[in-house]
């Protein structure tokens, strides 16, 4: 277990459960409707009725029952939660457009540089607008534009989409470049997020693969050590989509081999479980 994070559930006056909080966590499981995530090709397609939307600031304990009322709306109206965001940049993802700045549809990895795809792509570099941290501002690389690493495509999706409709609840999580002391801010790197990120550890990097996989909830963030060329470091990050139709426990992330986000098995079955890259490589969870 990572942070001993205390978790509440709401439910309803018949015993239904309504939502998840999780003390020091933005992130809130809350139902609605039944919903599908799958991909052309995909055998292992998601079912279940759990969405993921975020809080203006981690729950501190109390439940703010006017907020789970306005969730709950926006869930009924289908307004897309991190979940639906998430699958808005895998392969042929139509365009979504905020005004006349495309902040969705299908997303590369990166340019292809001397025949390789070329790391570093960060949501701002996909927006292709510049971004003002703490550190500075920092402009887009123009040769990234519509490109997302793994971290950049959870940075863009929690940290830039994440909200509620309307001005009434600011939800979107902060950025940051580089980790705070605090923790109150999504750093820019995946070994980053996973040691310095905001929430809690739900399992800690013991690093070695992670088995136990009773405590992860939908919409958690999954690290590995997928790379053998780097060392123990965490070098990839996932986001937890729940049980596929075959009982896997599947995830959705931005890499190489897909030219972007997926949750497909290109390169890798896309499945904590088992013996495959990805679940031989499995560090860590926190609930951001």
């Amino acid at each position: 277990m990572g942070d001993g994070h205390e978790v509440f559930e709401l439910k309803d006056k018949r015993g239904r459960w309504l939502a998840t909080f999780t003390k020091g966590a933005y992130t809130v499981s809350i139902t609605g409707g039944q919903r599908t995530f799958t991909e052309p090709d995909v055998a292992g397609e998601v079912t279940h009725s759990v969405w993921v939307r975020t809080l203006p600031a981690p729950f501190d304990g109390t439940v703010d029952h006017e907020w789970v009322g306005y969730a709950r709306d926006a869930n009924q109206r289908k307004f897309p939660d991190v979940l639906a965001m998430a699958m808005q940049y895998v392969s042929d993802a139509p365009a979504i457009f905020d005004a006349d700045l495309q902040i969705a549809g299908d997303a590369s990895h990166g340019p292809l540089i001397g025949g390789k795809l070329e790391e570093g792509s960060d949501f701002n570099d996909y927006l292709g607008i510049a971004w003002k941290f703490r550190e500075g501002s920092r402009d887009p690389d123009k040769g990234q534009f519509q490109c997302l690493d793994c971290s950049g495509f959870l940075r863009l999706v929690w940290g830039y989409r994440s909200k509620l409709p309307g001005d009434r609840y600011v939800s979107s999580i902060p950025l940051c470049y580089k980790p705070r002391k605090d923790r109150g801010a999504i750093p820019r790197r995946a070994f980053q997020i996973c040691d310095s990120g905001p929430g809690v550890l739900v399992v800690d990097n013991a690093g070695t693969q992670v088995t136990d996989l009773s405590h992860i909830g939908v919409g958690d963030l999954v690290f590995f050590d997928a790379d053998p060329h780097d060392g123990a470091a965490i070098d990839h990050v996932g986001m937890y989509l729940g049980l596929d139709k075959n009982d896997h426990h599947r995830f959705i992330s931005s890499r190489k081999t897909a030219d972007g986000p997926t949750m497909g098995d290109l390169g890798g079955k896309s499945i904590l479980d088992g013996t495959g890259l990805y679940a031989k490589a499995f560090r860590a969870v926190r609930r951001i």
